[in-house]
């Protein structure tokens, strides 16, 4: 058993262990019954106390990862990879797609998330989400207590109708179906409409957490290059002629992680081919809080009729809250609706009042209102270090929270990975972002976090 261990890093040696013990059965899909090494040999391969290694053990044992035997040592509990090596998708495959998610929810307490997908604590406003949760509470026990309905919640969806008629889009509350965030309206519409086997286009750099789902569900997952106006649909077109997509996912503002916005142009050339070649698009708009003046939308040009369009409120106001949303055509919505009772029954009623009465009171317009203010102030302040430093940035945001950089010193985004876990800082390597895995000298960036001393500090020397 090879272990790597810091000494040097914040995580105390017994963390370590444990993770490395975890990983390494993850990802050898170890099986029940192996068993370890003893605590003395352990303790001796790699310098640390006995009681370190016990400790770690038993760490292990409480959580089911292992067994302890009396007299004979510790071994791989039965079953501990089995949730790992579902329907024939092999534990390495799914390690792959989703190990770089693990690493920023695992990283210690106070590394510094420069590479995360969502705001700092700090920079979460409680007052007015408090006396909205307040509000709903006092409204009685079903609010407390009852399951929300199936669409959901009938007030939020008709706030709704407004948000997206400020985007061009309209929408009646019938083609409006509630989800407990971004992700789970993404699995509602994979578990409908793709089976093993079927083709879909992603952007290639795009989001993993997507890359990860799909190979979940056993899909063949083709990147088409994102351009700083939106994807390339020269490419795309080229690609059309050799594979029959059932769907292609595509940000239209902020896209994750360049942090681009597409371009009429663009917009109006995928929707032929859209039309064309028979594929329906996901258009997933869940940075669109973040947007000043709003863009061209897929969704608003075609009515609906064959994009689907998703929006969530995690990213602006709580991720904890979890409440998302689906707008499609009404037949569709239909079959939605039929997955998400059978996966889950409903959302949150509690989370969806709590989000409906900060959009019927004004609080959460006057909340993003700020937040795209601070983010401007971030991104300006960014854009300006990075120039210093001699870092190119793939395209100039519009705004949001993301920029897509590299340096030229350094031809894989995996050293800087290392160099940033030197100083503290969390960061995913670029090659997590395309689909197919591909090495890359890219990284993304939340500006949100770069004023912090350690994100000046690296970004200003990373070779260092």
């Amino acid at each position: 058993m090879k272990l790597c261990l810091d000494r040097h890093s914040n995580t105390p040696i017994v963390q370590q262990l444990v993770d490395g013990i975890r990983e390494w059965i993850e990802r050898h899909g170890i099986a029940g019954g192996q068993r370890l090494p003893s605590i003395r040999r352990l303790s001796a391969a790699h310098g640390i106390s006995r009681n370190t290694v016990i400790e770690a053990y038993e760490q292990l044992v409480a959580h089911g990862w292992i067994r302890s035997k009396p007299g004979s040592g510790f071994f791989v509990a039965a079953g501990a990879t089995r949730g790992l090596s579902k329907a024939g998708v092999k534990t390495a495959d799914l390690e792959d797609v989703t190990g770089e998610m693990w690493k920023l929810f695992r990283a210690d307490k106070g590394d510094l998330k420069l590479g995360c997908g969502w705001l700092p604590g700090h920079w979460r406003e409680s007052d007015d989400l408090t006396q909205a949760i307040r509000q709903v509470a006092r409204q009685g026990d079903a609010s407390l207590f009852d399951y929300g309905t199936p669409m959901g919640t009938p007030e939020l969806r008709s706030l709704l109708q407004e948000r997206l008629r400020r985007l061009g889009l309209e929408a009646p509350a019938r083609q409006i179906l509630l989800t407990a965030g971004g992700s789970h309206a993404l699995d509602l519409i994979v578990r409908l409409m793709l089976e093993p086997g079927d083709v879909v286009f992603v952007e290639s750099p795009g989001y993993y957490n997507l890359f990860g789902l799909l190979h979940l569900q056993r899909i063949t997952v083709i990147g088409i290059p994102r351009l700083a106006g939106g994807p390339d649909t020269e490419h795309l077109e080229a690609l059309l002629r050799r594979y029959r997509p059932k769907l292609f996912f595509t940000n239209s503002v902020f896209h994750n992680p360049t942090g681009t916005t597409l371009t009429p142009t663009v917009a109006h050339r995928v929707l032929q081919l859209a039309e064309r070649h028979g594929f329906r698009i996901v258009e997933d708009d869940i940075y669109a809080d973040f947007q000043h003046d709003p863009t061209i939308r897929l969704a608003a040009l075609d009515g609906l009729e064959r994009v689907i369009y998703l929006g969530s409120f995690s990213k602006s106001l709580s991720c904890s809250l979890r409440v998302g949303f689906i707008a499609a055509a009404p037949a569709l919505v239909k079959r939605l609706v039929d997955v998400k009772m059978l996966t889950s029954i409903s959302a949150s009623r509690f989370s969806e009042q709590v989000v409906a009465t900060m959009l019927r009171n004004g609080s959460f317009r006057k909340l993003t209102e700020r937040l795209r203010i601070k983010l401007g102030d971030q991104m300006a302040a960014t854009r300006h270090l990075l120039g210093e430093a001699g870092w190119e940035v793939f395209a100039e945001p519009a705004g949001g929270m993301f920029l897509w950089a590299r340096h030229p010193r350094i031809e894989s985004s995996t050293r800087l990975v290392q160099g940033a876990q030197r100083a503290g800082i969390s960061l995913s390597p670029g090659h997590a972002f395309h689909p197919q895995g591909t090495d890359s000298p890219w990284i993304r960036l939340n500006v949100a976090y770069a004023r912090d001393p350690r994100a000046t500090r690296f970004l200003g020397n990373p070779l260092d």
